[in-house]
C-alpha cells in the first residue's frame, strides 16, 4: 500500500491508541521513514483526527536532536497518516519489561537527554503532557528520543479537550493533572520523575486497582523512599522531581538536565545549584559516590572516584522554611482568645444566668443549637474509560456499572450507521471519557441499524442466447456501482452461478469473487443442465467488515445438448420421382438420399432395399 503517491508501507512496527506505525519508503528521495496511520474507527471523530493533526504541528515546531522529527502529514482516501523519522532501538518500556530497574548512571543519563529535549519544547511554548517510557526511544548507541506529542498543549491555546477533561497516562500523570488544572513545564518535569522512579526502583511510585485509585494516588499519596542503596543526591533530585506541588520541582527541565550531568561527574555543588532542593540531602559521603559512579560500569572512567569533591566551599546553608503549621496555629490562639472572653462577658452580663423574672425573653439571645459542620467531602471521580463500556449494548454497559458500582448515569443514543449486523446498538463513543465526578451524566453513543445496500442496476449476461451443455460462454455484468454513504468503498463483486461453475483459478466453484475492476468471466454450462442462471452482488468494506448488496438476478436460460442436430423440414416426393434401383442391386447413394433417414441416424427403409 502507498501514501500520498511516495510512501510504500513495508512492515508494520508498532499499534498505539490512535493508529499504527509502519516502516515505509519514500520513493520520491529515497530514504527509510517511519508512518503513523490514524486507526479507520477514529476518521469520523473530530476529535482525534485534529490531536493526529495537532501532533504534526507540534513535532514541527520544535527541531531538537532528542526528539523524533516530523517530516509529512497527509490525509487521502479515509485515512490519515503522519510521516516521520524512523528512529533504530526501542522504547524505554521495552527494555523496563527485560531488565526491570537500571543503573544510577544510565538512568541519569536517560533524564539528563529527556529533559534536555523538553526544555527545547518548553522554550517553543509546547508541553509534552503524556511523558511515560511508551513514548521514549533508545537507539543502540544509547541516544534518547521523544516521540507521540499527539495530546502536546500549546500556552494560551484552546485545548482540545473539555474543561476538566484529563489527557496523559494515569501511572505518569502529574497531581495538577489528575485535579483537572492546566498543564505546564512542571507537568513535565512530574511525569519524568516517575519515569526516573520507575527506572531507578523497578516499579512505579503509585498503583492502584483502577485508574481512579491511582489518579487519587498521585494527588494524595507520598511516593515511597527509593532504596537507600541509592546515592543520597539521586534519591532527592527524583523525589523533588515527583513533588506534589509544582513549584517545589527543579524550576526548568534545563536543571534538572544540569543536575543529572553534575551528578554523573560526581560535581554536588554544580548539582545543587542547579537543583537547590538537593542540599536537603546533605553533603555524600565519599562511598556514596562511588557507588554512584560504579552502577555504571565502563562510565567511572568518565567520573573518577579519586577526583576529591571541593571541600573549601561548604554547599549552600538552604533557607530555613516556615513550618505549614504556623499560620494555623497562630489562627487558633486568637479564635481561643476570643472565645474565653465572649465566655467571661456573658458570666458578668448575665446572659447565661437566665432571664429577670417577668421579662418577656429576647428571641435574639434565646439560644439555639447550631448544627454541626460537617466536613467538605473530598471529590471522587470516576474513570470511564477504564470500565469498558465500549462494544457492548446499553442494556449490557447498564449490568457493568452495576457490577462495578460505578456511581454515574448512562444515556444512550443512536448514532452512526453499523457496519454489520453485529454492531447494531453496540457502544462505539462516550462522551464525556477520562476521569468524572460521581453521578455524572455520561452520553453513549450506539451505532444505528444498517444501512441497505441497493442490488446492482442490471443483470448479469451472457454473450449469447445459445448455450450449449459442456460448452463455455462469456458472463459479464455492470461494475459501474458505488456504495452508499456510511457503508464503506467498493471491494469487489460476488458472482454465483446454477447450471454452470466458473473457471480459470477457481474451476469448478458455483461461486467466485472478483476486484472492483472485474465485470466479465468465463463460466463452463454443466453437462446436464436444462437452465442456467446467474446472480451478483456488490461487496461493500468498511474498516475490516465487509457486507453484499442485494442480488441482482438473470431470469434462467435453457440450453441445448451439444451433439443434437438441427432438423430441416423434408419435402414430399412427387410421383414419378422414385429412384429406380441400380440394376445390380446395390443401394442408392446419391446424396440426394442422404438424408432420407428415420431421423435417429439409421437408413431409412424406402431407399435401403436390395
Amino acid at each position: 500500500m502507498t501514501f500520498g503517491g511516495r510512501y510504500e508501507l513495508s512492515s508494520r512496527i508498532a499499534i498505539g491508541g490512535m493508529g499504527e506505525v509502519w516502516e515505509a519508503t519514500d520513493h520520491v528521495i529515497g530514504r527509510t521513514v517511519a508512518i503513523k496511520i490514524l486507526k479507520d474507527e477514529y476518521m469520523g471523530d473530530p476529535g482525534f483526527l485534529e490531536r493526529f493533526r495537532a501532533e504534526a504541528r507540534h513535532a514541527a515546531l520544535v527541531n531538537h536532536e532528542g526528539i523524533a522529527s516530523v517530516f509529512d502529514y497527509g490525509e487521502e482516501n479515509g485515512s490519515a497518516y503522519l510521516v516521520m523519522e524512523l528512529v533504530p532501538g526501542e522504547a524505554l518500556s521495552t527494555r523496563l519489561e527485560r531488565d526491570h530497574a537500571l543503573p544510577a548512571d544510565t538512568v541519569l543519563d536517560y533524564i539528563s537527554q529527556t529533559a534536555s529535549a523538553l526544555q527545547a519544547a518548553h522554550a517553543a511554548g509546547l508541553v509534552h503532557r503524556d511523558i511515560k517510557p511508551g513514548n521514549l526511544l533508545i537507539t543502540p548507541d544509547g541516544r534518547v528520543k521523544i516521540t507521540d506529542f499527539g495530546i502536546a498543549r500549546i500556552a494560551d491555546q484552546v485545548p482540545l479537550t473539555a474543561t476538566g477533561q484529563v489527557m496523559g497516562t494515569v501511572q505518569y500523570l502529574s497531581p495538577e493533572q489528575a485535579s483537572g488544572h492546566p498543564a505546564s513545564p512542571a507537568t513535565d518535569i512530574y511525569s519524568l520523575g516517575i519515569v526516573a522512579y520507575e527506572c531507578l526502583a523497578g516499579r512505579r511510585p503509585f498503583t492502584g486497582e483502577s485508574q481512579v485509585a491511582i489518579a487519587m494516588a498521585q494527588i494524595n499519596d507520598t511516593a515511597p523512599p527509593l532504596s537507600e542503596r541509592l546515592p543520597a543526591p539521586v534519591r532527592q533530585l527524583v523525589m523533588s522531581m515527583i513533588a506534589k506541588k509544582p513549584d517545589e520541582r527543579p524550576a526548568s527541565a534545563a536543571a534538572v538536565s544540569r543536575a543529572c550531568n553534575a551528578l554523573r561527574r560526581g560535581d554536588i555543588n554544580a548539582a545543587i545549584a542547579a537543583a537547590p532542593m538537593l542540599a536537603n540531602a546533605g553533603s555524600p559521603a565519599a562511598d556514596e559516590v562511588t557507588q554512584l559512579l560504579g552502577a555504571a560500569g565502563g562510565a567511572t572512567q568518565m567520573m573518577p572516584t579519586t577526583s576529591p569533591l571541593p571541600m573549601g566551599e561548604q554547599a549552600p546553608k538552604p533557607k530555613k522554611k516556615r513550618s505549614p503549621w504556623t499560620g494555623p496555629l497562630i489562627a487558633l490562639i486568637v479564635l481561643l482568645v476570643v472565645v474565653i472572653a465572649g465566655a467571661v462577658y456573658g458570666v458578668v452580663s448575665g446572659q447565661f444566668g437566665g432571664e429577670p423574672e417577668g421579662s418577656e425573653p429576647d428571641p435574639v439571645a434565646t439560644p439555639s443549637e447550631e448544627p454541626s459542620v460537617e466536613p467538605t467531602p473530598t471529590s471522587i471521580f470516576v474513570d470511564v474509560q477504564s470500565l469498558g463500556l465500549e462494544g457492548h449494548t446499553c442494556a449490557e454497559a447498564e449490568q457493568i456499572l452495576h457490577d462495578k458500582e460505578a456511581k454515574i448515569a448512562l444515556t444512550c443514543e443512536t448514532g452512526e450507521a453499523a457496519a454489520t449486523a453485529e454492531n447494531v446498538d453496540v457502544i462505539y463513543k462516550l462522551e464525556p471519557r477520562g476521569f468524572v465526578d460521581e453521578g455524572s451524566v455520561v452520553t453513549a453513543s450506539t451505532y444505528g441499524p444498517l444501512i441497505d445496500i441497493p442490488a446492482p442496476s442490471a443483470a448479469p449476461q451472457f454473450d449469447t442466447d445459445q448455450l450449449v451443455r459442456g460448452e463455455t460462454v462469456q458472463l459479464s455484468w455492470n461494475a459501474d456501482f458505488v456504495c452508499p454513504t456510511g457503508t464503506g468503498e467498493l471491494a469487489g463483486f460476488r458472482v454465483s452461478l446454477t447450471g454452470a461453475t466458473h473457471t480459470g483459478d477457481e474451476a469448478g466453484a458455483t461461486e467466485r469473487v472478483f476486484g472492483p475492476d472485474g465485470f466479465v468471466t468465463q463460466v463452463l454450462i454443466d453437462s446436464d443442465a436444462p437452465l442456467v442462471g446467474a446472480s451478483y452482488t456488490a461487496i461493500c468494506r468498511s474498516g475490516d467488515s465487509e457486507r453484499d448488496s442485494a442480488p441482482a438476478e438473470m431470469a434462467p436460460v435453457p440450453t441445448t445438448e451439444a451433439s443434437e442436430p438441427t432438423e430441416e423440414p423434408s419435402t414430399p416426393a412427387e410421383p414419378g420421382d422414385e429412384t429406380e434401383p441400380p440394376a445390380d442391386g446395390g443401394s442408392t447413394n446419391g446424396p440426394e438420399n442422404a438424408n432420407n433417414g428415420n431421423g435417429n441416424g439409421q437408413p431409412g427403409g424406402a431407399n435401403n432395399a436390395g
